[in-house]
C-alpha cells in the first residue's frame, strides 16, 4: 500500500517514472486485491459460523419452548388437575369440616326448639303439720302432653288428706281419697293462631337453610383462594420451564461461541455477549425457581389428610397442562345470573331472614289480641283411679276454667310489631342491594374473562409474530446486516412475551373461577373447569 501510494504521488511530478516502473504497482495490487478478497472471505465465514451457531441453537429453541412442548410433561410426572385439588379439599380441609359443623348447629337448634313440645311430668307435694295435727297433705302428678296445636293436654291423680283440709281440695274417700283427672287448655285469643314455642320452631328450620348457605359460602370461598393459589402455581411451574429452556439454549450458544472464539473464527465481544445473556437467564430462572417454590408451599396448605395431618405436595406432582378456553356467551350470563338470584348464598341468607322475620311478625300480631285460656277437665272420667269404667257425663264430674287478660294499651306489643316491621324493611334493602352487587359482580367478571380471553387471543399471535421476527433476522444476519447483540434482543422479546401467554393462561382460569364465585354456584360444579 505504502509503495502504491508513493508511485501514485510520484506520477503527478514525473509521469516517466511512473511509465518505468508500472510493472511494480501491477504485482501489488495484485498482491492487495488477493488479500481483500481473504478477509472478505474470513469475515463471511465468521458471519456464516455464527449463523450456524444461531440457527442450530434457535432450532433447539423452538423446540423447548413452544408451547405444545412447554406443556407436555414426562411420563415422570403426573398431572395434579384443579378437580383433583378441590376433591382433597372437600374431603379433608379443617374449614370444610368447620362448616359441617354448621348443619350440626342447625340440627341441634330444631332440636333445641322441639323441646318445647316435649311431654312434662309435673308432681306437687304439700303437708302440713302442727301441734302433733296433720292439717293437710297435697299430693298431685300430671303429665302434660304440648302438641303442634295450640291445644295442650293432661292427665293427672290426686291425693288429698288432713284434718283442716280447705274444702276446694276435698276428696271423698271413694278410692281412697284418690282422684283421676283428663282435659286440655286451649287459648282462644292470643296463641290461637301462633305462638312462641312454635315460630321459634319454623325459625329453628329456616335456621337450617341459613346454615345450608352459609356453608356453601364458605366452602365456595375456600375453592376460590384454593383456584387463585392452583393457577398462581401453574403460572410458576410453567414459568420456570420457559426458563429452564432459556438458559439451556443460551448455555449452548455460549458454549459453540466459545469454541469458535478458541479457533479464531469470532471476536471476544461475542463471548463477552454470550456471557451476559446466560447470565442474564440464570438469574430470571433462579427468580423463576423460588417462585414455584413459595407457590408449591401454598398448595401444600390446602392438604390434609383423613387424620387431618397436614400434607406436603408430592414433588412428581405438576399442574396439568393447558385447558381450552371457556367461551360465554349472554345466554349463559343470564343463567348464571338467574342462578344467583336463586341461589347465591347471600340471597339465600337474606330471604331466610326475611322469612323469620315474617314469622315475628305475625307472632307480635298475634299479641295484639287478648288473651282467653279455656280449660276444661273430667273427673275420674271415663277412668276412675283404680282402673274401673265409669259412665261418661259433659255435665257432671269435671273442672272448667277461663282466664281472661288485655293490656289496655298495647304499647309494648305495638312497638314490638312495628320493630319488626322497621327489620324487615331494612332486610327489603339489604336484598335488593345484595342482589344489584351480585348482578354487576358477575357482569363485571364476565368482562374480565372476555378481555383476558382477547389479550391471550393477541398474545398468542405476538408470540408468533415473534418468531418471525427472529427468523427475519437470521435472515439479516446471513446477509450481514444483523449480528448476536440484535439477536439476543429478538430472542429476549420471545421469552418475554411466551412468559406473558402462559401468565395470560393462568389469569384466564382464575377468571373463570371468580365468574363462578360470583354467581354463588355449589362446589366442584361449576368452579372447577
Amino acid at each position: 500500500m505504502f509503495l502504491y501510494g508513493m508511485n501514485c504521488g510520484d506520477s503527478l511530478m514525473a509521469s516517466h517514472q511512473v511509465c518505468t516502473r508500472r510493472h511494480r504497482p501491477q504485482r501489488v495490487q495484485k498482491t492487495n486485491r488477493t488479500k481483500h478478497r481473504q478477509i472478505k472471505k474470513s469475515n463471511g465465514m465468521r458471519r456464516i459460523v455464527i449463523t450456524f451457531i444461531l440457527l442450530h441453537s434457535l432450532s433447539v429453541l423452538h423446540a423447548q419452548i413452544m408451547r405444545d412442548s412447554v406443556f407436555v410433561l414426562p411420563d415422570s410426572v403426573k398431572p395434579f388437575t384443579i378437580q383433583n385439588f378441590f376433591e382433597l379439599i372437600i374431603q379433608h380441609h379443617p374449614v370444610v369440616k368447620q362448616t359441617l359443623l354448621l348443619s350440626e348447629t342447625a340440627k341441634q337448634e330444631i332440636r333445641l326448639a322441639r323441646g318445647s313440645f316435649d311431654p312434662k311430668i309435673e308432681t306437687q307435694f304439700l303437708l302440713k303439720h302442727y301441734n302433733d295435727t296433720e292439717y293437710y297433705r297435697l299430693f298431685d302428678a300430671a303429665l302434660k302432653v304440648p302438641t303442634r296445636s295450640p291445644i295442650t293436654t293432661t292427665i293427672g291423680v290426686e291425693r288429698n288428706t288432713g284434718e283442716n283440709l280447705n274444702p276446694e281440695h276435698y276428696i271423698s274417700n271413694e278410692y281412697n281419697y284418690r282422684q283421676l283427672y283428663v282435659g286440655i287448655a286451649v287459648p282462644l285469643g292470643k296463641g290461637l293462631l301462633t305462638d312462641e314455642r312454635r315460630t321459634t320452631l319454623k325459625q329453628a328450620q329456616l335456621f337450617g337453610d341459613m346454615m345450608e348457605a352459609e356453608q356453601i359460602k364458605l366452602t365456595n370461598k375456600l375453592l376460590l383462594e384454593a383456584a387463585k393459589d392452583y393457577w398462581e402455581w401453574y403460572y410458576s411451574f410453567y414459568n420456570y420451564r420457559l426458563a429452564h429452556s432459556t438458559v439451556t439454549v443460551a448455555e449452548e450458544i455460549f458454549r459453540r461461541t466459545k469454541l469458535n472464539f478458541q479457533g479464531g473464527e469470532v471476536s471476544a465481544i461475542d463471548t463477552v455477549q454470550a456471557r451476559i445473556t446466560l447470565l442474564e437467564r440464570l438469574v430470571n430462572q433462579q427468580e423463576s425457581l423460588n417462585s414455584l417454590k413459595n407457590q408449591t408451599l401454598k398448595i401444600s396448605t390446602y392438604l390434609w389428610d383423613s387424620l387431618q395431618n397436614p400434607v406436603e405436595l408430592p414433588p412428581t406432582y405438576a399442574p396439568a397442562g393447558e385447558s381450552d378456553m371457556l367461551l360465554l356467551t349472554s345466554t349463559d350470563v343470564k343463567a348464571l345470573v338467574d342462578m344467583a338470584k336463586a341461589n347465591h348464598p347471600e340471597l339465600r341468607k337474606l330471604n331466610v331472614k326475611l322469612q323469620q322475620l315474617e314469622l315475628d311478625r305475625k307472632l307480635f300480631r298475634e299479641y295484639m289480641k287478648p288473651q282467653v285460656d279455656l280449660s276444661y277437665y273430667k273427673l275420674n272420667q271415663p277412668f276412675s283411679p283404680e282402673g274401673i269404667n265409669s259412665n261418661f257425663t259433659w255435665n257432671d264430674n269435671y273442672k272448667f276454667g277461663l282466664d281472661f287478660s288485655f293490656p289496655i294499651f298495647l304499647r309494648k306489643e305495638r312497638a314490638k310489631l312495628e320493630q319488626t316491621k322497621l327489620k324487615l324493611t331494612n332486610t327489603k334493602y339489604d336484598r335488593d342491594l345484595a342482589y344489584r352487587q351480585i348482578l354487576n359482580d358477575i357482569n363485571t367478571a364476565y368482562n374480565e374473562l372476555v378481555n383476558n380471553g382477547l389479550v391471550l387471543q393477541q398474545q398468542r399471535a405476538a408470540v408468533s409474530l415473534y418468531y418471525t421476527l427472529i427468523n427475519a433476522e437470521m435472515t439479516n444476519l446471513e446477509n450481514g446486516e444483523s449480528d448476536l447483540f440484535k439477536i439476543n434482543i429478538q430472542q429476549e422479546k420471545l421469552f418475554n412475551a411466551q412468559s406473558k401467554l402462559i401468565k395470560g393462561l393462568a389469569a384466564y382460569e382464575k377468571q373463570k373461577a371468580i365468574l363462578y364465585w360470583s354467581a354463588g354456584t355449589s362446589p366442584l360444579s361449576a368452579i372447577g373447569r
